[in-house]
């Protein structure tokens, strides 16, 4: 048996026979009920500070594919976060089937287990997520939809190389984080372009794809996302948490 089947196998990663022999699969969630905003950029583009954002204002629940594998790697008992370690530590991309794994158990978990304050977006079993680095290849993005809960837009952050290195190199000095090297970074660069760039281009060619200028403020970013959110759900009650948002 093959390393990425034993990945599977400990994750509980299963095709559906009824589903394989019909051609057909219907997806494990509901795009009615629960709203999945896939969050795209560069790296030191911003995206985990204006998902904070939405998290607050909009009721969101952030998930980063990278902290969940961070996680499972980490997690007592299980026998392959070794495994998983080894391809973050080589900068290889995890095996699609584990990283989708681990995002429908998260959502499973939020849904199940909403927060108190969560707000009416998440009564009768509704929810809304956001995914933060994903789908980093096309494979992903293609599996996430046809298997977990299709998508309703990207939201993609564009900003130049030149700037996000600069601030890259200035979270450097206090992150602690190796990857926050000049070397380190232009990696990163030419693998977000090589990888991630094609599926922001697919969902474009969609019109699946909110394009954001990252390169101002962190408010007037945000003036922006509000603005795009805001045109995106217009009557579909995805609207901000005005009565816990502080003025």
């Amino acid at each position: 048996m093959g390393v990425i089947q034993k990945v599977k196998d400990a994750l509980h990663i299963h095709k559906d026979p009824a589903a394989s022999s019909s051609g057909a699969q219907e997806t494990v969630f509901d795009a009615k009920k629960v709203t999945v905003i896939f969050v795209l950029g560069g790296p030191g583009v911003g995206k985990g500070t204006q998902c904070a954002n939405l998290v607050r204002d909009y009721g969101f629940v952030h998930l980063s594919a990278g902290d969940l594998l961070r996680a499972e790697q980490n997690r007592e008992g299980s026998e392959y976060g070794q495994l998983i370690r080894d391809y973050i530590r080589e900068g290889q991309i995890v095996p699609m089937e584990v990283t989708v794994k681990l995002l429908e158990n998260a959502i499973r978990e939020a849904l199940e287990n909403p927060k108190p304050d969560a707000g009416a977006g998440w009564s009768d079993g509704q929810g809304r997520f956001l995914i933060d680095g994903f789908p980093r290849k096309m494979d992903q993005a293609l599996k996430f939809d046809e298997s977990v809960c299709p998508s309703a837009f990207v939201l993609f952050f564009k900003c130049s190389e030149e700037v996000m290195l600069q601030r890259l190199l200035e979270r450097g000095k206090t992150s602690g984080r190796e990857d926050d090297n000049v070397e380190s970074i232009k990696k990163r660069f030419r693998t977000f372009e090589e990888t991630s760039m094609p599926v922001v281009e697919m969902y474009r060619e969609k019109g699946k794809t909110v394009e954001l200028d990252a390169e101002k403020t962190i408010p007037e970013v945000y003036v922006d996302v509000k603005k795009a959110m805001d045109a995106k759900f217009a009557g579909t009650g995805v609207a901000p948490k005005t009565e816990t948002t502080a003025a």
